[in-house]
Order: C-alpha cells, then structure tokens, then sequence
C-alpha cells in the first residue's frame, strides 16, 4: 500500500510541475524591425559597421584569428559582443533586446555575437527566429570565448572600446532594452 500511494504522490507532484511551469512560461517574441526600418537606420554607416550590416543574421567560421581580425578591423569603432546560444533560456529572453539595441546603435557602434557551445542547425533555425544585424562567430569548443575571458556565463556581453580593448564584461541577461542601452552608453559611447 504505501509504494502505491508514493507512486500517486510522484505522478501527482509531476503532473502538478509540468501544469505550473506551462503556466507561467511565455516564449520569448522577435523583435527585430522591418527591414525597410533596418536599412533606414544604418544608411550611410562608416565603412566597418556596414560590413558588419551586410554579414546580418550570419553564422561566421575561422575562429579566434577571424574574430580577432574584426576586432581589429574595427579599431576607432566601440563593440559590444554577445555571446549567446541557441540551447540558452536566458540567452533566448535577451535577443529580442539585442535586436532592438543593435538598430538603434549600429551606425556608431558594432554588433557581433559568439555562438558558444553550438551546433550550426540549431543556431541557424534560433537566427531564423531571431534575426539580428550583425554576424556571429561560431565557437563550439569556446576557444574565442576562452581567449577573451568568457567562458563561464551564458549569455554574456563583452564591451570593447574604440581601441579594441576589453572594458566591461557583463555575464548573465539583460532584462531590458533600458538596461542593455545604459551600459551601452555607459561603456561603449563613453
């Protein structure tokens, strides 16, 4: 009798978990403009930053040397660098904030993304999902994200300054659009 009534208890507590967590749980919405609004706002980008624009949305390979090659190439321009995956809740929760981030700063800032610890279908079809206007730099064993010091957290956000120097390192999600701008401004726009 009492492994019966453990196993309702189980099958209780689990169905009770499933029911709570389809409750509250909301996917995450794009949102990423029209592109007739996104090719508004980045008309006459300085050179570096449309290189970026025409590279939206892409999964870039090479590694660390091609990272650090448009790092470099983005010398006089502030970056601000997501890492992110497609298995990641929280990075999920934050794209649509980089979305919106990435229009309104990306003709004095660049955009780039590190897909870390990915496989490129699911990356992809999460891009296809949520597009964004900056590539990203495929990094599935996280050696990118290792030589820049940010490997642990998902998603994280790495600020470089116009000389192409790390400055700020903010490791979890940003909440908001709001929150993403102020360090944006604070770190990038300095």
């Amino acid at each position: 009798m009492a492994i019966c009534s453990s196993v309702k208890y189980w099958i209780a507590a689990l169905l009770t978990a499933v029911v709570l967590a389809g409750c509250g749980a909301t996917q995450p919405k794009s949102s990423a403009p029209p592109r007739t609004v996104v090719s508004a706002a980045f008309k006459g980008a300085p050179a570096p930053l449309a290189s970026l624009h025409s590279q939206a949305n892409k999964l870039l390979a090479g590694g660390t040397a091609a990272y650090n090659a448009r790092i470099a190439g983005l010398k006089g321009f502030p970056i601000v660098v997501n890492k992110w995956a497609s298995w990641c809740q929280p990075c999920q929760t934050e794209f649509p904030v980089f979305q919106r981030a990435s229009v309104a700063f990306g003709k004095s800032v660049g955009f780039m993304g590190i897909d870390g610890k990915d496989q490129n279908q699911p990356a992809s079809a999460f891009l296809r999902k949520f597009p964004v206007t900056y590539p990203s730099y495929v990094d599935p064993h996280e050696d990118i994200a290792r030589s820049i010091h940010a490997e642990t957290y998902f998603p994280q956000t790495i600020y470089y300054d116009r000389d192409g120097k790390i400055v700020f390192d903010h490791a979890g999600p940003y909440e908001s659009a709001a929150a993403l701008e102020k360090d944006i401004r604070r770190y990038a726009l300095k």
